[in-house]
């Protein structure tokens, strides 16, 4: 049996350069008019409700404006979703490896990882499975159709310019999947003259790090391309209690580049095309490894291209239309397994203002293939899937309140017509107060791998929610405050159960065996305190998690998932140097949906400062669980201990 957590994963397939321009011209024309005869063809039936709650982390001087709440640009300030932003700045300040650790140190997310940075990894956003968040890379989306839900592993952090994370449900603006949240990963774009930038960095368990790029602008074209390389001797990701485990270091490599090329081809129109490519191998331990002493190997790529045109009618009317690739592999070595996923989006999106009413319409189709190669060369799984899409948004605000409604509709290869629907309400009272409340439906589809891989079940039906959420939030110059509520019910909860079932593994294995199965309902509940202040020359930034997601068929706590955590920072500025610590703290949890097997909860230290030397140059360093606290994210998978790193970072001015 292959260990599902390390082996069930998604992937891509690679075109050569012609074929591949051939076959998307051909796929825009097929998949432009399948949409609009897909969508037009039949009745509509609409299932009401909304996302969101009160915006979260602010910015200080300049008003941050994002595009994740409704997929259009708005002030921070008045979007009615939860919503939180990571600068470039912060990501370097972090001194992460990982996406993942990063959305780690938001409120509202947890992570569980097998081992180190190249391991498997899930981000959970309010309690929720990793396939309930939708992701998307330079507005195209990233997904798998093995298990479903985006590999973390997979993105390289340096190639990341800035990060945006909606907390709640959003189907009625993204569709299948944003069940939990969204996470928009945006690349660097060019502005101003040319400037070349580069990074270098050493660090703990043998890690060193490489970044080198470009990035400017004309009153025609903007560009920004970049190179990064890494590597890291890593560290045994098992823990002594593991049944045989290998004890050899579980390091990663990987290689990435960048691209993000701009047009300004008229005063109103602007194209925009953005190319990534990642190869990441990294070291894991298999707990079902057939080979006495192997060094397990992971070998990932990931792929994306997209293509924008953007097209500004009048003042108050604009077009978006984008197309775009991605593709991932995952193969495992010498244990094989190899999973491939190729998705194709296509949006179409018109946004309009009618006096003070703002109204967006979308037209999306999105295209999955998945393969899955044996060692023999042959094919164990092959299967393809699509949905098509048209979405309506209205935005109107009334003096203090502001409303909000989406309404979406779905059509599915398999499954037919999903209705989601989202209601959004907020009001400034008072000066700096701010009160918002929303409802939403949502949906998420099985993937092709839980439907028809030796564990599938092709009877499963897709997962269904509604979500119900409120926000409070104060802000002033001197600091801001906000709580948010949420309750998250969702049917028809798809798992995979051993030892249960008809699939194909449970004929051939009946001990080891399983299947993917409709198991029931969950609810996901809880509150999020978030506050940060100015105390002379000291920032200091907080944030309180209380959550009870639960199974409520059995009524478990859902594994893996902390009651309660809670993060502290501060930072400062000192004779030019710039310091900080933070401390974040998790309750205990379990490893098991059955909740006997305990993983304790754990309090880490992390510190870090930086320097601004001369001519664009600074020092910056890190240093992490500075107590080297041993602790678990999962069970028999040890975390990194005391460790740090400290590097070099160049821009021209």
């Amino acid at each position: 049996m292959r260990k599902f957590d390390e082996v069930s994963r998604a992937a891509g397939l690679a075109m050569d350069g012609r074929a591949r321009v051939r076959r998307a011209l051909g796929w825009v024309a097929r998949a432009a008019w399948a949409m609009v005869g897909g969508l037009l063809g039949g009745g509509t039936a609409w299932a009401q409700a909304a996302p969101g709650a009160a915006a979260a982390v602010g910015a200080a001087n300049v008003e941050t404006v994002v595009v994740t709440g409704t997929r259009v640009p708005e002030p921070l300030s008045q979007t009615l979703a939860d919503i939180s932003v990571i600068d470039r700045s912060a990501i370097a300040r972090s001194g992460s490896t990982a996406v993942s650790d990063v959305l780690a140190g938001l409120p509202g997310i947890g992570i569980t990882r097998n081992g180190g940075p190249g391991a498997t990894t899930s981000v959970n956003i309010r309690g929720g499975e990793q396939r309930h968040t939708a992701v998307y890379l330079d507005g195209i989306r990233l997904d798998s159709q093995a298990t479903g839900g985006v590999l973390w592993e997979q993105i390289p952090l340096e190639q990341i310019d800035r990060i945006e994370v909606l907390r709640g449900a959003a189907a009625a603006v993204y569709g299948s999947d944003a069940m939990t949240g969204v996470v928009q990963l945006f690349t660097k774009r060019g502005a101003g003259k040319a400037r070349p930038y580069g990074s270098v960095s050493l660090g703990s368990y043998g890690t060193a790090q490489a970044q080198a790029g470009v990035s400017g602008s004309n009153e025609v074209l903007d560009y920004a391309l970049s190179i990064a390389s890494g590597r890291s001797d890593g560290y045994d990701a098992r823990t002594a209690a593991a049944a045989g485990h290998n004890t050899d270091k579980d390091g990663w490599t990987r290689h990435s580049f960048q691209g993000r090329i701009g047009a300004q081809i008229h005063r109103d129109h602007r194209l925009e095309a953005s190319v990534l490519q990642s190869g990441l191998s990294s070291g894991y331990d298999n707990d079902f490894s057939t080979i006495a002493g192997a060094d397990d190997q992971n070998r990932h790529r990931l792929r994306t291209a997209t293509l924008a045109w953007e097209g500004h009618w009048t003042d108050d009317a604009k077009t978006r239309l984008r197309v775009g690739e991605t593709n991932s592999i995952l193969e495992t070595q010498p244990s094989f397994y190899r999973t491939e996923t190729t998705l194709r989006d296509l949006t179409l999106q018109q946004e309009w203002w009618l006096g003070a009413n703002q109204l967006t319409g979308l037209l999306e189709r999105r295209e999955d293939q998945l393969l899955n190669p044996n060692k023999d060369g042959g094919i164990d799984l092959r299967g393809r899937r699509h949905q098509d899409a048209i979405g309506l948004g209205w935005r109107r605000d009334f003096g203090p309140l502001g409303l909000q409604a989406h309404l979406r509709q779905d059509r599915d290869s398999e499954f037919g017509r999903k209705g989601t629907g989202s209601l959004g309400w907020g009001w400034a009272f008072l000066t700096g107060w701010r009160m918002t409340a929303s409802t939403a439906t949502t949906f998420r589809a099985p993937t092709l791998y839980q439907r028809f891989s030796e564990y599938g079940d092709p009877t499963l039906t897709p997962e269904s929610g509604r979500n119900i959420e409120w926000g409070l939030r104060w802000k002033s110059k001197g600091g801001e405050l906000s709580l948010n509520a949420w309750r998250n019910e969702i049917r028809d909860l798809i798992d995979w159960r051993g030892g249960v079932g008809t699939c194909p593994s449970l004929v051939s294995d009946p001990v080891w065996g399983g299947c993917y199965a409709n198991v029931g309902r969950a609810r996901l509940q809880g509150q999020t305190l978030t506050g940060s202040v100015h105390v002379s020359r000291v920032k200091l930034r907080g944030s309180m998690d209380w959550q009870d997601p639960r199974n409520l068929v059995t009524d478990k706590i859902l594994p893996r998932r902390a009651k309660r955590s809670a993060a502290l920072a501060a930072e400062t500025a000192l004779q030019g140097w710039t310091l900080g610590a933070e401390w974040k703290l998790a309750g205990s949890r379990f490893d098991d949906a059955s909740n006997t097997k305990t993983l304790a909860g754990y309090g880490i230290v992390n510190m870090y400062f930086s320097r601004v030397l001369r001519n664009g140059l600074t020092l910056e360093g890190r240093i992490d669980n500075l107590g080297d606290r041993p602790y678990e994210l999962a069970s028999t998978f040890a975390a990194g201990g005391l460790s740090g790193h400290v590097g070099l970072r160049w821009s021209m001015r």
